[in-house]
């Protein structure tokens, strides 16, 4: 079976060998990560399990601008996690150390695919991708950031001290914690990809500014309920806290789509 074309390009046997290759060095890298931070059991636990005593940032900064007081008061706020399991924590650590090696090795892992993407593409389109990538990556790590310091620690103090009784004592398990942590976490990434996402449609012509603008009343009540599914409290400022950031990225996305349309017509 030949290994080239006439003209000199890739067959497509030799693509489909690049792309082992590229996925090999993806996994390879990620793992590395994985492992690293898996040695590094400690810091990576010390971050994760942060918002479960009264010390975390967040809470500190909320009680000083007095948006937490009286019986919201964090002094003293602490939630002793449990395993139920005797391989529980074992399996955590794992689980937690993949997951941070995947989200370390993202940036290389985008590399990877574009360096494999890039000659097939055109120098504009090339130029369109680099900006969804880098924008893309960017826009997830800051729903991430949001989610840790402000979605989860405030849907964990609500959740994780509410009781339908005195008499039925919370008792959170670490899988528990984890399970939601990486959910709202990755959750609020992917949501936080609202303006790529717009700024994608705009340029294929799938979407205007117009039509973001006559549904933004509906847009805001949709936001409303997915921030009341996602903190399942009846404090409204919490509720809120987490609606304004969507919403913002809602307004830009306008923003972004009226500018794309604009440079599209010139």
């Amino acid at each position: 079976m030949p290994t080239h074309t006439d003209n000199g390009q890739m067959t497509f046997w030799q693509h489909l060998d690049e792309l082992r290759y590229v996925l090999i060095r993806i996994i390879a890298v990620s793992a590395l990560f994985a492992i690293a931070a898996f040695v590094m059991k400690e810091q990576v636990f010390g971050i994760l399990l942060a918002p479960q005593d009264s010390d975390f940032i967040t809470y500190r900064w909320f009680e000083a601008l007095g948006m937490l007081t009286g019986s919201e008061s964090v002094e003293g706020f602490s939630i002793q996690l449990i395993s139920t399991a005797l391989s529980a924590q074992f399996f955590i650590h794992i689980k937690t150390a993949a997951y941070v090696g995947l989200i370390a090795a993202l940036p290389y892992t985008l590399l990877q695919i574009f360096r494999f993407l890039s000659p097939a593409l055109y120098s504009n389109e090339r130029r369109n991708v680099v900006y969804a990538t880098s924008s893309g990556y960017v826009m997830f790590m800051l729903g991430v950031a949001v989610c840790y310091f402000i979605i989860f620690p405030l849907t964990f103090r609500f959740l994780g001290t509410y009781q339908v009784s005195s008499g039925v004592e919370n008792m959170i398990s670490i899988q528990s914690y984890i399970d939601t942590f990486i959910t709202m976490t990755m959750l609020m990434g992917v949501m936080f990809e609202l303006p790529v996402l717009c700024w994608l449609m705009s340029k294929a012509g799938m979407l205007t500014a117009s039509f973001m603008r006559r549904f933004r009343r509906h847009a805001a009540v949709l936001i409303l309920a997915v921030a009341a599914i996602i903190t399942p409290t009846a404090d409204a400022f919490t509720m809120i806290a987490v609606a304004m950031p969507i919403y913002v990225l809602y307004e830009l996305s306008i923003l972004i789509v009226a500018l794309t349309t604009r440079s599209n017509k010139e």
